[in-house]
């Protein structure tokens, strides 16, 4: 990785909807969906879904902060779901699904705090925000069926029910920083 790149690690509810939102923005490179957080090494789906593993369904993006910064990636972040529900996005529930971010670096770290001190001092959402904060120690890619999966399947019923309007929403208040394509 060079110098223009970062990396970092979030989960927040089913990574197909991290995933369709984070590619579609200015200075992300990559994004990769997968697994972190958890105890078994090389995790399956199967394994996952079960909950047993401590894995969180996350996106790994890279990006350039010379062009969108972490601090920007994260705030996007925390308004892409629902950062005050405990192992939860709508109707997708387990701690596999739990609001995180798997940090790389001590500034990561203090950037995230202090986005949620201003989120929550701003009363975005009307709950506490109960994203968890963790070091970064293993990224597991998912199989590749579940990579790119909304770019392959638009007319899915998960798709459109759940990650099209959640599209929709998202390029219509960041419509300054999406790719133009």
């Amino acid at each position: 990785m060079n110098k223009s790149q970062e990396t970092t690690t979030l989960g927040g509810g089913c990574f197909w909807c991290l995933e369709a939102v984070f590619s579609e923005l200015r200075g992300v490179e990559n994004v990769v969906s997968g697994y972190s957080g958890g105890s078994v090494p090389n995790p399956s789906y199967q394994q996952i879904c079960t909950g047993a593993t401590g894995h969180a369904e996350v996106v790994q993006i890279t990006f350039n902060p010379d062009i969108i910064s972490f601090k920007e990636l994260f705030e996007i972040f925390l308004t892409i779901h629902d950062p005050t529900t405990l192992n939860r996005q709508g109707a997708d529930v387990g701690t596999q699904y739990r609001s995180v971010i798997f940090y790389r670096t001590k500034e990561q770290e203090k950037v995230a705090r202090d986005a949620i001190k201003e989120f929550e001092g701003s009363k975005i959402w009307s709950a506490p925000i109960v994203t968890e904060l963790t070091p970064f120690k293993v990224f597991y890619p998912a199989e590749e069926y579940d990579q790119e999966y909304f770019k392959r399947n638009p007319d899915q019923m998960y798709c459109s029910v759940v990650i099209s309007p959640k599209l929709a929403k998202f390029r219509k208040r960041y419509f300054t920083k999406l790719k133009k394509e």
